[in-house]
């Protein structure tokens, strides 16, 4: 006989609310929404349960927060940096990184976050859904209001803007490394 899901969602959520409290108080900007995130959480995962129990419901949890987190950030159309570059917030694997590498990434993804805020509001949330969130063309059709031909054409539009900045911008960068190369060799009596 299946548990009823309150007494599931008392056993294997609410016994995790003081953790998810420090984790919410720990990566999300504003101290004054961590109670409303905390009960958002709650309320997508008791639904969530209510069609299927999640075999790790402390990870569902906290991936479900995660999640949550994002929309917000998307929703306020700022791509945050501070909010969502901290790879250890997001829990991202990665084995035995070094600190050049950390860096890298850190500027690669705030060079991204650049170049996604550059787009058309309609556009960049019609990208986000699609590639970052992986949604249907039909749900973000509906989520915004828009048909899924639309959809199709914001992506489309999105991407290439996003290739054109973040590939000129690599061009930029290699033009003046060789530019400064040229000079510094010219400083030490090379011709």
């Amino acid at each position: 006989m299946d548990e009823p899901l309150d007494s599931w969602f008392k056993r294997e959520i609410l016994a995790h609310e003081a953790a998810l409290v420090r984790y919410l108080l720990r990566t999300w900007p504003n101290r004054q929404d961590v109670y409303d995130l905390r009960q958002d959480t709650y309320v997508r995962v008791y639904e969530a349960a209510a069609k299927s129990r999640p075999q790790a419901a402390k990870s569902f949890l906290f991936a479900t927060a995660r999640n949550l987190m994002a929309d917000r950030i998307r929703r306020q159309r700022i791509v945050s940096i501070d909010a969502v570059g901290d790879l250890d917030a997001l829990n991202v694997m990665i084995e035995e990184i070094s600190p050049e590498q950390r860096a890298s990434a850190h500027q690669e993804l705030r060079r991204l976050a650049e170049a996604i805020d550059l787009l058309p509001p309609k556009c960049r949330e019609a990208v986000w859904m699609r590639r970052v969130d992986d949604l249907p063309q039909k749900e973000v059709a509906k989520r915004l209001g828009i048909t899924q031909k639309t959809v199709e054409k914001h992506v489309m539009k999105g991407m290439k803007l996003l290739a054109t900045v973040l590939f000129r911008n690599d061009s930029e960068r290699a033009a003046e490394g060789a530019t400064q190369a040229g000079v510094s060799e010219q400083g030490h009596g090379k011709p």
